[in-house]
């Protein structure tokens, strides 16, 4: 049987997923959540015609032909309107954010004044629109300006304040646990014994699923045991997806895939036509989505980028694609790929003579290498049975944004 596609399985992992639910957080933690529904305006921005400027509120007639001498009547500041009504040949002294006076509809800048005790004299300078701010000129109340399934930045969130908002409604973070498995693991700061490594794919998987807006869970490491395995596939209960590192494949110690399907698992597929990431496992364990990911950390992080990124971003509710890819030339040659799309960790080393950027693939390739992949800021994307390609030819690639 064909192993399927990378865009076969993505679908597959896609398919039927309901977003998360929706809560309501405090603006100071809103940042980087995604809008559960539309937000409108509760005010309008600016409330009331203001001033842009130091200077004199005025009526435009008033110094329609200069020099023109009016009577000062007040003062208006910020927070501070002035409350009467000016009439014909008086103005009011008035400072940048202040309520234009009733009766006024013009600004003249104290720069082309000049005061003298109660009177002020306009001396030069004709009226500019732009030095009054008017009534709704930003945005008026019950303009939707934030929409379902936006990812708020700062900037949203200083819009939403000035719309009225103190909370926004917001996806909830989906709940990845993430499960690192093998007798051969030890966790980070505690010494190997003989025939071990440590444990260093959940740290990087975990922060990968906080940066595209889901929740982590670490569950440790489960030993090669059905008992043990068990054990954490309980302790995953409630999460949204479970990612296994590890033992997903079919050697006499991969338990990872018997153990769930005991527990329930509906298997979908396990293997794909990947380089690297060929043991991708995937099923249902009820409405979790089960992830076995390769143990190789080269293999576990891009597998999580292209398959469980946009899982989650699926279950935030948020419109999923086809991955955009950008171009780039050869920096050098490079051979003929094999049957599986390749993802090839490279590096992005300045432009050709026609200023298109330059990429450069790091020297080996293997799965298991950590130190090229932190140096790699992109990643080459090669078709199944793609050709040898020359340096100069044009390729596409994936920024590494992980």
């Amino acid at each position: 049987m064909a192993m399927l596609t990378v865009a076969e399985a993505l679908a597959r992992i896609l398919a039927d997923v309901a977003p998360t639910g929706a809560e309501e957080v405090g603006l100071v933690e809103a940042d980087g959540r995604v809008l559960a529904c539309g937000h409108a305006a509760r005010l309008t921005q600016p409330p009331f015609h203001a001033s842009a400027m130091d200077g004199y509120a005025v009526r435009a007639a008033d110094v329609a032909q200069l020099p023109a001498r009016l009577r000062v009547v007040g003062e208006a500041a910020a927070g501070h309107p002035f409350a009467g009504s000016i009439a014909a040949g008086e103005a009011v002294r008035i400072f940048t954010g202040a309520p234009l006076p009733a009766g006024t509809d013009a600004i003249v800048i104290q720069e082309n004044t000049a005061r003298e005790d109660d009177a002020v004299t306009v001396r030069e300078g004709a009226v500019d629109p732009e030095h009054v701010r008017p009534r709704g000129g930003d945005f008026s109340a019950g303009a939707e300006l934030l929409r379902t399934g936006h990812v708020l930045t700062p900037r949203d969130l200083t819009l939403a304040a000035a719309m009225g908002h103190a909370r926004l409604s917001v996806r909830r973070r989906p709940v990845v646990a993430i499960l690192a498995t093998g007798d051969e693991l030890v966790e980070p700061g505690v010494a190997p014994g003989d025939g071990q490594i440590v444990s260093s794919n959940p740290y990087g998987l975990a922060a990968m699923a906080c940066r595209f807006g889901a929740e982590p869970r670490l569950l440790g490491i489960a030993k090669d045991t059905r008992a043990d395995l068990a054990r954490c596939i309980a302790a995953a209960a409630g999460a949204d997806v479970l990612v296994t590192v590890g033992g997903a494949s079919v050697g006499d110690h991969d338990l990872v895939a018997p153990v769930l399907q005991e527990h329930g698992m509906a298997l979908d597929f396990w293997k794909i036509a990947m380089r690297p990431g060929k043991p991708l496992m995937f099923g249902r364990l009820g409405v979790q989505r089960v992830i076995g990911v390769p143990g190789n950390p080269v293999s576990a992080l891009i597998c999580m980028r292209v398959f469980v990124v946009p899982l989650i971003a699926r279950l935030l509710g948020r419109a999923v694609g086809p991955e955009r890819l950008g171009k780039a030339a050869l920096a050098r040659a490079i051979s003929a790929n094999g049957p599986r799309q390749h993802y090839m960790r490279a590096t992005l080393v300045g432009g050709d003579a026609g200023g298109a950027p330059l990429v450069d693939p790091v020297p080996s390739q293997d799965s298991s290498l950590m130190s090229p992949l932190a140096r790699a800021d992109c990643l080459i994307v090669r078709a199944a049975g793609a050709p040898a390609a020359a340096a100069g030819d044009a390729v596409d690639i994936l920024p590494m944004d992980f």
